[in-house]
Formats: C-alpha cells, structure tokens, sequence
C-alpha cells in the first residue's frame, strides 16, 4: 500500500525533529533481527536516553539533505534503522554495540556525533567511553587534584610544627611523671 505525500511530509517531519535533537545517532543494518530482538534494542535505547527507530531510506535521506547533512554512500542502503541518542551518546553507542556483539544481524554502519559523520570505527570507539556520570566525575577529581594537593602543600609547615610541639610536651610530660616517680 502506497504512502500519501502527506504522510511522507509527517514522517520526513519526525525524522527531522529527531534528528535535531540528537546529540549522536547511530547508523545500522538490520536484516533479521526478530521483533522481540527489535522491541529489547528499543528498550535498550530507551534505559539511555535515546530511541532506536527503523528508517525509510527515501524518506530518511529527504530528512538529511533537508538538514544539510552529509550522508555517506552506504549509510542509507539496505534494512535501515538509527539509534538516536538524546541524553547520552557514549550510553546509546554502548547499547548498539553491545546488542551487535551478541546479534549476527545487526550491524552498525556509522553515525554522525553532533551533526558530523563518524565511521563504525569510531561508533564502537565511543561505545568504549565510560558513561557521562563517570566521565564528569573524572573530571571533576582531575580538575580538583591540584587544589587538593596545593592545600596539603599549604598545611604540611603547620603540621610539622604542631607535631614538634607535640613530641616536646610529651618529653616534659615524660620526664616530668619520671621525677614524680623518684
């Protein structure tokens, strides 16, 4: 059954609300992959942050050159779907990788991080990123490291003579209970 023009607009229209609000989307093959496999990757995509959708490829490649997007050759050839990651991207690569990795019939041809086309090799690169939680919290100890230390710097004099202040009341304490004891 035939697709009106009106509807192609809708679907060219949503494509490109996704597409904008992305901030990756990841390129893949398909063939074979049953619905419950289909159903289980969208959960996946949903648990971070994203969607996975099956795409027309006429409609599809409207929706990109709309956009003024670049799209490689292969990208849009084939079963056709795009995992769209709205929050996380590293999270969404991950859950695309680790589904291909465990699936004969999905394979990842690419994607674009922030509107900029990346082959697979960088699509799987990605998925090897620790999570963006992760990630800012590495930062934030890099960044908090030398602050940290500088106080430790700053504090070590003080220290040193609080501890030799120490020893020397503990010597008179000391020799003080020795001569009450004589």
């Amino acid at each position: 059954m035939a697709i009106s023009k009106v509807r192609k607009n809708e679907i060219v229209d949503q494509y490109s609300e996704w597409i904008n609000n992305s901030r990756a989307m990841f390129v893949a093959e398909y063939v074979g992959l049953t619905m419950k496999d289909i159903d289980e990757l969208r959960k996946k995509a949903r648990e971070a942050g994203g969607e996975f959708h099956i795409v027309k490829n006429t409609l599809g490649k409207v929706a990109f050159e709309s956009l003024g997007m670049e799209i490689p050759a292969n990208y849009l050839d084939g079963s056709t779907a795009i995992g769209f990651a709205f929050e996380d991207a590293p999270a969404m690569a991950k859950a695309m990788a680790e589904f291909a990795r465990t699936s004969d019939f999905l394979k990842i041809k690419g994607g674009y991080l922030n509107k900029q086309v990346i082959d697979a090799e960088a699509a799987k690169a990605l998925a090897e990123l620790p999570p963006l939680p992760v990630m800012r919290a590495q930062l934030l100890g890099t960044i908090l490291a030398p602050a940290s230390k500088l106080v430790r710097t700053l504090a070590e004099p003080a220290r040193s003579l609080a501890a030799v202040m120490k020893a020397y009341a503990d010597k008179d304490s000391a020799s003080g209970t020795a001569e009450a004891a004589a």
